[in-house]
């Protein structure tokens, strides 16, 4: 038995299973040519950024787009960030958004697939596998440098102005002896397990990148740790064994992660892996002073993905704006395909920006009420019901108690060639519908400032003797503008414009004091069918309000 067999006897005796064994149990998968297989690994912090939403609904696109498999993993070997139900947290934040994966960790028990665990705490045991057969082939040793050690070199290396880390000459422990390992061992000495890196000063690492292109980079030359001192795999030795063996054919993530990738690509190397595709992701940005600064989770409230379910920002809409972002080409097919399925859209990895795209609110805002505008009003109150019983039970008890009309009210110009868009979140809900319900509405109007008090009471009066609930739509404009004729009143604005010395104003007035009286506001979706969701009882009681209120103030 040579020394390097010893050594992994020595460090892990108890792991029977190989690399071969594991290449077995997790064979390639059978997929299309083409197709992708990418993964969205979060820690299980419980926070979910605005930058993780877009990283996942772009790997989850380019999955389903070629036939491909989108899986969730759970990156847990940092036991200090981990949050108490933080795997919950996350899943529900994302499948609030519709984000759906083919396999891996479905809840904080649960999970479904042929290649898990996929929760990196579950596979030590496989990680161990390829660290004593990677010590076998003399690639890795036990390192029992101590943190007083390690700080006194990196004092050494800044001093000489040197690449601070462990290697070369400061790789105390590279060629250590089994033997020597032992009487360590046995004295209690800790340790951790560091690749034996064969990176060179003078080389350099090619790699292309799927959005960025062509990257070169100095090759790795750190011995870097493989296994902490309890035995858990850090960050870069885990994920390169998981993409392998759940066979990730693409790796989307932050560009953050770009200074990382020689490391990455060596242990492929050392593995003897093929490496995955890099696809890293430019960070979402906001404009600040003039500036530019990535959205910060410590700064910005938008950051968090629990904020655009909090605020009621449909699932649909949220799709349509983060397309926006990857895609710049997306914008223009969509004017082009104002019905079709966003699934349509051939989304392309390659066409995401390199610089990182800029957040919007007022263009997601935009887009959102875009989205709405669209949908029909069972829809409408089927998503913003279901959203107010988690965050407005007023809204929703006003909703629950009279579920047809609260339809009505929200079928009012929804559906025609050209709906309005008031509504950009569920949030805007209760103050879109407030002047129906006695319980929402404060009863205040704003009647225009270009008629007097006594003119706009005179127009409610004389609206209330022709008002009449049953009239039909064709007819009832007609109606209000024969009374205001009437009243000395131009029928049309045009008309006013020519000779306003001839009138006290024009039609559109006269409708905007009833629409007053009625909603309290000056600007509303059609006036006739919100006094036909009222009703005639309903709408003779508040013009009486509105003409004692104006008779009050004369």
């Amino acid at each position: 038995m040579d020394d390097n067999t010893k050594m992994a006897e020595l460090l892990f005796p108890e792991i029977t299973k190989t690399p071969a064994d594991y290449e077995e149990i997790y064979p390639p998968r059978r997929l299309p040519e083409g197709a992708v297989v990418t993964r969205f690994s979060p820690s299980p912090t419980g926070f979910l950024h605005f930058g993780g939403l877009f990283a996942s609904f772009a790997g989850m696109t380019a999955a389903r787009s070629s036939g491909g498999v989108f899986y969730l993993r759970i990156e847990d070997t940092d036991k200090k960030r981990e949050v108490e139900g933080g795997v919950d947290m996350i899943v529900d934040g994302l499948r609030a958004f519709d984000i759906e994966f083919d396999e891996g960790v479905i809840s904080q028990t649960e999970e479904k697939g042929a290649y898990g665990p996929y929760i990196q705490s579950k596979r030590n045991d496989i990680y161990h596998a390829y660290v004593k057969s990677l010590v076998e082939k003399g690639l890795a040793y036990p390192c029992f440098m101590t943190e007083e050690e390690i700080a006194a070199i990196r004092a050494e290396q800044e001093e000489k102005k040197l690449l601070p880390g462990i290697y070369g000459e400061y790789a105390k422990y590279r060629d250590i002896t089994p033997e020597r390992a032992r009487e360590l061992i046995e004295s209690g000495a800790e340790y951790v397990v560091r690749l034996k890196s064969p990176g060179s000063p003078d080389r350099r690492v090619k790699f292309k990148d799927g959005i960025k292109g062509e990257i070169e980079m100095p090759e790795n030359i750190m011995d870097i740790v493989l296994l902490k001192k309890d035995g858990t795999p850090t960050y870069h030795f885990a994920h390169a064994i998981d993409d392998h063996l759940m066979r990730t054919t693409h790796v989307i993530r932050g560009d953050e992660w770009i200074s990382s990738a020689p490391i990455h690509l060596q242990l492929f190397y050392v593995l003897g892996f093929k490496a995955p595709k890099y696809v890293h992701i430019a960070p979402i940005m906001k404009e600040e002073n003039g500036g530019k600064r990535k959205i910060s989770k410590r700064k910005d409230p938008e950051a968090a993905v629990s904020f655009y379910e909090e605020a009621g920002y449909p699932a649909g809409s949220v799709w349509e704006y983060l397309m926006t972002l990857a895609n710049s080409n997306y914008e223009d097919w969509r004017l082009a395909n104002p019905d079709a399925d966003i699934k349509d859209f051939k989304f392309s990895l390659s066409k995401m920006s390199k610089a990182g795209a800029l957040f919007d609110f007022v263009k997601l805002n935009d887009v959102s009420k875009n989205y709405i505008c669209r949908l029909s009003a069972e829809e409408v109150f089927d998503l913003s019901a279901a959203w107010a019983k988690k965050y407005n039970t007023r809204l929703y008890e006003l909703f629950r108690d009279n579920e047809e009309y609260a339809r009505e009210i929200l079928a009012i110009e929804r559906g025609s060639a050209k709906p309005r868009k008031d509504i950009a979140k569920w949030e805007d809900v209760e103050g879109y519908v407030s002047y129906f319900y006695d319980e929402l509405w404060d009863r205040k109007r704003d009647f225009a400032d270009n008629l007097s008090n006594a003119d706009m009471a005179e127009i409610l009066e004389t609206y209330k003797t022709i008002y009449d609930g049953t009239v039909t739509a064709e007819d009832w404009f007609p109606q209000v503008r024969d009374m205001a004729v009437s009243l000395g009143y131009a029928k049309a604005p045009k008309e006013y414009k020519k000779n306003p010395d001839q009138y006290k104003g024009h039609v559109g007035d006269v409708a905007g004091v009833i629409r007053a009286a009625v909603t309290g506001r000056r600007n509303t979706p059609d006036l006739y069918e919100i006094m036909r969701v009222l009703g005639s009882n309903e709408v003779i009681k508040r013009i009486d309000e509105a003409i004692d209120a104006l008779r009050t103030l004369e």
